[in-house]
């Protein structure tokens, strides 16, 4: 039972921080529209939980309902991650057969690159537009 009190009062800080940062967000957005807006183009003022509305649609036009993938990240995985997938695949490749390798490489070939292989294709064959 102690460990669930510490995992809810964690989720409960959690969801306090996430709380006093739209919050602080949405009075800077606020207070910058209403510092630059009216004077500069004569829009309305702004109140705080038009900002905050304004905020949302902001994240949600410009930055994407999706998860984040900033600097160091690669389709979800940290360097790391894709460091110790690239050895793991470093060495099922050393224990390959020679034939087994050249499988391997048709199966990404068709997988990846739709089949085509060089010499195939448009422009090589006149008789396709």
């Amino acid at each position: 039972m102690r460990f669930r009190g510490r995992w809810v009062w964690k989720c409960v800080a959690f969801l306090v921080m996430v709380l006093a940062l739209v919050a602080l967000l949405s009075y800077v957005v606020m207070r910058l529209w209403n510092a630059l807006i009216p004077d500069l183009f004569h829009g309305p003022m702004l109140g705080f939980w038009q900002a905050t509305g304004l905020l949302v649609l902001c994240k949600i036009l410009f930055g994407g309902l999706r998860g984040r993938h900033g600097p160091g990240r690669w389709h979800g995985h940290s360097w790391r991650e894709r460091a110790m997938w690239r050895e793991k695949m470093r060495e099922k490749w050393d224990h390959m057969s020679p034939e087994e390798r050249e499988h391997w490489r048709s199966k990404l070939q068709n997988r990846w690159c739709g089949g085509w292989s060089p010499g195939a294709g448009r422009g090589n064959d006149p008789s396709q537009p």
